[in-house]
């Protein structure tokens, strides 16, 4: 049960345990001389159910829940609880029979009850019934209490659980996203290089430069799942740099990144989705065309804005197959900022408008 509980955690529940149980030995030991005149046989059978109650109670939290109640068997568990009930009554019986009963204590009951009744008679009421209903009864809310540790234990267990599934999901889609970008965007980003490198060297030689930044983003600095939103910024101002060697002067390309800022770790690769699809859908040769990306870091917020002009070729279904994907992007967002987060994508046969902001306090939290 307890093996994807930390050490820390065990130490943890350890210590509270043996706190608790050091308060119930030594109150009752307290009270019982400062009020109850050294009575010991009442102390002693007070420690007897109580050590009862925690076999019940160890024996359903350590066991029983976990091996019966939580895995659907819940009617052996009931059963084989009962007979735990039942087993440990009669022992705690038979000890209170056969090594705490106090002879003082019974014939001070068998005054009490004679001057009540005005009888001599050995008369009692039916204590052996009442003691097995209030065993019984603290039993069960023994048991009740385990299985809610047990419950809750479990509950965090698959919290946990589903946390190391949403990051290994996580990284899998950066992992998609890094193979989507390489494979074209490399490719096309050499061809360009190639044809600048008789025509304007210089330029080729800076380009070289900042592919292989982009290069080296990709293969370290994003591998962890967490960068710099500067790292970020430059590898997006780079990119962008690289995507502007095919275009055509008709391009109306307008980019406006913060400068200064504080600098706090980010995601990677969370606005490059749209960057690359601005370019691949806001670009046609025929027509006057516009990319404007802007971002903007202000008190707690991160606001990013993409928006280009629609060609001909981008008005039809194929939006719905971009490099990237913006439909990984929307999950992405929804795994790192289920409720810090706003993406609105706005479009029309002119304009595709991407507009998304990011709560930056909650993001560093």
């Amino acid at each position: 049960m307890f093996k994807s509980i930390s050490i820390s955690d065990k130490k943890i529940k350890l210590i509270l345990h043996i706190i608790a149980w050091i308060i119930v030995t030594i109150i009752p030991l307290y009270l019982n001389y400062a009020f109850g005149g050294g009575n010991l046989h009442r102390l002693y059978e007070f420690y007897l159910h109580t050590f009862s109650a925690a076999i019940i109670f160890y024996l359903g939290y350590l066991w029983l829940v976990p091996k019966f109640f939580l895995q659907d068997k819940k009617f052996t568990y009931v059963i084989i609880v009962l007979g735990l009930i039942l087993a440990t009554h009669y022992i705690t019986n038979f000890i209170e029979e056969s090594y705490l009963f106090d002879p003082v204590q019974d014939e001070k009951f068998r005054e009490a009850m004679k001057s009540v009744t005005g009888k001599d008679e050995n008369f009692r009421p039916p204590m052996k019934a009442f003691g097995f209903f209030n065993h019984f009864i603290s039993s069960v809310l023994v048991s009740g209490f385990a299985i809610g540790l047990g419950v809750m234990e479990k509950l965090k267990q698959n919290e946990k659980k589903q946390k190391e599934l949403e990051k290994e999901k996580l990284n899998s889609e950066l992992a998609f996203l890094k193979n989507q970008i390489s494979p074209h965007f490399f490719f096309n980003t050499l061809n360009n290089i190639y044809s600048l490198i008789g025509i304007d060297g210089p330029t080729a030689q800076e380009s070289v430069l900042k592919l292989s930044k982009l290069m080296r983003y990709l293969l370290y600095e994003s591998e962890n799942g967490e960068t710099m939103i500067s790292k970020e910024i430059d590898f997006m101002n780079n990119y962008i740099d690289l995507m502007k060697l095919r275009l055509s002067p008709r391009v109306e390309l307008q980019i406006d990144f913060p400068r200064e800022f504080s600098d706090f770790s980010f995601p990677p690769l969370l606005f490059v989705p749209f960057i690359e699809n601005a370019f691949k859908h806001g670009i046609t040769y025929r027509d006057r065309s516009f990319i404007n990306i802007s971002m903007k870091i202000e008190n707690d917020q991160i606001s990013f804005i993409s928006e280009n002009s629609m060609g001909k070729s981008s008005q039809s279904g194929d939006l719905q197959h971009s490099g990237i994907g913006l439909e990984n992007v929307r999950k992405r967002l929804v795994l790192l900022f289920p409720d810090n987060h706003e993406l609105k994508i706005i479009q029309d046969e002119a304009i595709f408008h991407v507009e998304l902001s990011i709560q930056k306090k909650k993001l560093q939290a």
